[in-house]
């Protein structure tokens, strides 16, 4: 052992990194991506939606197609610059709103259609005009 023995001991925690909460807020998990919510809580009984997940357009009416998005059940914007992606969920009772954002977001092949938040075959094709009867009743 050596002779001298030391007059403080150090604490036990590091000085340079930031005291984080162990649990997350509800605003992180909200922002979770849905494939990995559901791998770390379980896959939960949801509502039937539509998301649609757009890129920056170059569009006159862009804007409009924003301000559908941020009123969707559900919005959040990722990245930056040419990487900004936009993703806007609806449910069934907000069909009219989804065809109005898809009439003008839908022309750009960049504009994926998510069904449960999983991409389908034909989900352009198939699913967005059996949604468009709903609004025919």
């Amino acid at each position: 052992m050596p002779a001298d023995v030391p007059k403080y001991r150090p604490l036990e925690r590091f000085w340079p990194y930031a005291e984080l909460s162990e649990q997350p807020t509800d605003e992180e998990l909200a922002a979770l991506d849905p494939e990995l919510q559901e791998a770390l809580f379980g896959s939960q009984a949801r509502a039937f939606s539509i998301t649609l997940v757009f890129p920056q357009l170059d569009l006159p009416d862009f804007p409009r197609a924003l301000e559908l998005a941020r009123a969707a059940a559900e919005f959040r914007e990722t990245g930056r610059g040419e990487a900004t992606r936009y993703r806007a969920r609806f449910f069934s009772a907000d069909a009219l709103a989804l065809r109005d954002l898809f009439q003008i977001v839908g022309v750009s092949d960049a504009t994926e259609v998510l069904i449960d938040d999983r991409p389908v075959p034909f989900a352009r094709e198939l699913w967005l005009p059996l949604v468009w009867l709903v609004l025919a009743r």
